[in-house]
């Protein structure tokens, strides 16, 4: 099954692209708004068919937790600054949550993936600014405050609860769970 974006409303449309052959042209019509658009099925490209073929570059993954705001949600994290914030068309954050929270903003805060002087991931944690902070451990962060956390640190961003979990594979120093 994929999923697709109306245009206009951005609310997804699902079908089974398998029951369709390759340059063959669907036109849609939203059921929020009533839009109708065009998409063509088009075979993977060169490019894309490399990149599922080359080892995943996550180095993490955001485990948004459910409430009545949103479903659960995973996202993954990549070396470097991390922009994390609320999906809206035309927002450029690099982790955008799926939410109606009005509390997260569009762009709340940032986690900066790098590696120590031991080559040990480092996750590194920063307000945005936001409107309505960034807490850790149910402390806020203070303006420029920069906080190192963890694989199981919980964050929350406005109402939305985050747990981050550190990629196991990443960190050849990392103890095993037994």
């Amino acid at each position: 099954m994929k999923r697709i974006r109306c245009p206009k409303c951005d609310n997804y449309i699902t079908f089974d692209e398998t029951r369709y052959t390759e340059g063959q042209q669907l036109v849609f019509q939203c059921s929020e708004c009533g839009k109708q658009f065009a998409i063509r099925i088009t075979p993977k490209s060169k490019t894309a068919q490399e990149d599922n073929n080359r080892p995943e570059t996550s180095v993490g993954t955001l485990h948004v937790i459910a409430n009545r705001f949103h479903e659960r949600q995973l996202i993954q994290l990549s070396m470097g600054d991390n922009s994390i914030g609320k999906y809206a068309k035309g927002n450029n954050v690099r982790c955008a949550i799926e939410s109606c929270d009005p509390s997260l903003d569009l762009h709340h805060c940032v986690i900066t993936v790098s590696r120590d002087k031991n080559n040990k991931l480092k996750y590194v944690l920063r307000d945005g600014p936001s409107n309505t902070g960034t807490f850790v451990d149910n402390e806020i962060l203070g303006d420029r405050e920069r906080r190192v956390i963890s694989d199981g640190t919980l964050f929350t961003l406005g109402a939305t609860s985050i747990i981050l979990v550190a990629d196991a594979h990443c960190d050849d120093n990392k103890p095993e769970i037994s």
